[in-house]
């Protein structure tokens, strides 16, 4: 009598072995130049890659963490209190790329003279003391509506390193609250007298606008390429993929992929500065 072959046992004695998708999460800024080279390694590898956002930079790590995905995406460095949370995952950073996180508000602020904040003045705004555009150079007065970026977004973990030197140091707000880089520029975009965190590569000047940062020379500096490659802005942040230990397979197939001439375009493409663009 012949035996009865399962759907699965058909297909592998048939030769046509089903491999498990790689899966990727975290960070939309990284998202970008990752899921465009994943519609390219599906075409022209037959890769099997299914990229998500869920949770920002956190969320790509914890999930990587517990094994739920093969690769993260991060726009902040992993913890150590990450590591220590994860003791089970070799968390291994590869560096794809620049950015920088900026404070970016609408177009009515932006017209009405607001155009740089030094350090005291955003400690202020954001700790509550300051509520109104004039007292931080608006021409009139204004209500600030300040978006806060989910706690563990690498965007928000960047401003507040920043600000406070640790994310335990930060203030409990009662901000409202935004995840993604969309959505955080729609939200800012579309509220009279908004401001927000964001990577600097997704202010429009059309819609949103990035501040200037004033050092303590009381000169601005603004997030453009050269002030993040020279790291002279000081919210300037590396882009990471990230895997369990060195990256294999499939995710090595995609990390190579990233650091090849055409992945470096495709980051550069997206606003961010390629590795090869960084001061050494």
């Amino acid at each position: 009598m012949r035996p009865i072959l399962t759907l699965g046992l058909y297909l592998a004695t048939a030769g046509f072995v089903s491999a498990a998708p790689l899966k990727i999460n975290g960070s939309t800024t990284v998202n970008l130049p990752v899921a465009e080279a994943a519609e390219i390694l599906r075409a022209e590898n037959k890769l099997d890659i299914q990229v998500d956002t869920q949770g920002g930079s956190g969320g790509g790590i914890s999930m990587l963490g517990d094994g739920l995905v093969q690769m993260g995406m991060s726009s902040k460095p992993v913890s150590e209190d990450d590591r220590k949370k994860y003791p089970q995952c070799d968390f291994h950073e590869t560096r794809i790329g620049e950015d920088a996180v900026a404070l970016i508000v609408s177009k009515d602020v932006w017209e009405s003279g607001v155009h740089e904040l030094n350090k005291a003045q955003i400690k202020d705004l954001y700790g509550g003391k300051v509520t109104n555009w004039r007292d931080l150079g608006g021409v009139k007065s204004q209500r600030i509506v300040f978006f806060n970026k989910e706690p563990g977004r690498g965007t928000w973990e960047v401003f507040v390193h920043w600000l406070y030197g640790s994310p335990k140091l930060a203030p409990q707000v009662n901000f409202p609250e935004v995840g993604g880089n969309e959505e955080t520029r729609n939200k800012v975009g579309s509220t009279r007298g908004a401001i927000s965190q964001l990577s600097a590569s997704w202010a429009d000047g059309k819609t949103v606008f990035a501040l200037a940062v004033s050092g303590d020379d009381g000169q601005p500096v603004e997030p453009t390429p050269n002030h993040i490659a020279t790291h002279k802005y000081p919210m300037s942040r590396p882009l990471f993929v990230l895997t369990n230990g060195a990256p294999v397979g499939d995710a090595k197939t995609t990390v190579d992929f990233l650091l090849s001439p055409r992945g470096q375009k495709l980051v550069e493409k997206h606003g961010y500065l390629p590795l090869k663009a960084l001061a050494k």
